[in-house]
């Protein structure tokens, strides 16, 4: 299968990695210069615990119109980078072509195809214009979900923990013959995939942790068993998750695990940086509105006050902008 994956970072270099040694044809499309020039002198080397790999054959390019067109398009950037691709993703799409959005937070997808009261409606945090709706086709969105938590740790170097889960679903929920495929394939790279019947109440499961995890870290430069380990964020992460379960259940998700649960898990991930605290400390712009700005947008349209979540946002917004200047 030919396969571009955009942005080759945490998620994105292990995917591609992986993939490749496992007999795909995978592209890199990635801006950083020193991390493209990287992989292409050397590959891709992806470390985890008690495993080293490096993929070798690989192509990488800046530009989309190197690449061509392909069977499966991973966009594995930021929420809030999406944009910039358009118009130039387009170049990337054949008839067939598939896109694997693998961001953390809630997609702008998420009332498409689901049947429910708000049907087709956008998500304004995430896609305030509709660029990105106007760009790919509902028809070739596949949402997958990503568990592993990694870093760049050097130019052409992944660093990747806590497994190795990457659930993929139909927006509909159907298991289409080219879902069934795409988890055939990351299983055979050596992934952990499943077919979900509901992928948005595992997005609604990996947000508690996003949306409370990430800006806490931002702000206070803890690592997620730093935030859990101590009583007052503890509670606070609690609260925000307490919030976003009225919000999801509003819109009938069902949530398979209780708020503690929750916490326990990324408590046992231990002294690991958020990807907001790593951006935080790189200068980098924040992932702020698919993960913290739409859950108060859901917040609104169904008519749940979100108190601590809303406090929470103004403190990681004004943070965003003291990094900006």
């Amino acid at each position: 299968m030919r396969i571009a994956i955009i942005g080759a970072g945490a998620i994105g270099g292990v995917l591609g990695a992986r993939l490749a040694l496992a007999g795909e044809t995978v592209t890199f499309i990635e801006a950083n210069p020193a991390h493209a020039d990287a992989i292409r002198s050397q590959g891709i080397r992806v470390q985890s615990e008690g495993d080293d790999i490096v993929a070798r054959d690989v192509k990488v390019t800046a530009t989309f119109d190197d690449a061509g067109p392909q069977d499966l398009v991973i966009i594995a950037v930021k929420a809030h980078q999406i944009a910039r691709l358009v118009p130039g993703i387009r170049k990337l799409f054949g008839p067939e072509t598939i896109v694997m959005t693998v961001q953390n937070g809630v997609p702008w997808w998420y009332f498409f195809r689901n049947g429910g009261p708000h049907e087709g409606r956008t998500i304004a945090a995430v896609d305030p214009d509709g660029t990105i709706d106007a760009a790919i086709e509902r028809e070739r969105i596949i949402g997958c979900i990503v568990y592993p938590a990694g870093e760049v740790v050097a130019p052409g170097v992944v660093r990747v923990v806590d497994g190795n889960r990457f659930s993929v679903g139909e927006l509909d929920g159907s298991h289409s013959e080219r879902v069934e495929a795409l988890a055939a394939m990351l299983n055979r790279a050596g992934f952990k995939s499943y077919v979900l019947d509901d992928i948005r109440a595992e997005i609604w499961l990996k947000l508690w942790g996003n949306l409370s995890f990430n800006p806490i870290s931002a702000l206070t430069h803890g690592t997620l068993a730093g935030i859990c380990r101590n009583p007052q964020t503890r509670a606070l992460a609690a609260a925000m998750m307490g919030e976003a379960q009225q919000i999801g259940e509003k819109l009938g998700i069902v949530f398979r695990h209780t708020i503690e649960k929750r916490i326990a898990g990324a408590e046992g991930v231990g002294e690991h940086k958020t990807s907001m605290l790593q951006d935080v400390e790189a200068g980098r712009p924040l992932e702020i509105d698919a993960l913290v700005g739409a859950v108060i947008e859901l917040g609104r349209l169904t008519e749940t006050p979100t108190p601590h979540i809303d406090s929470v946002y103004a403190c990681v917004t004004l943070l965003n902008e003291s990094l900006a200047r």
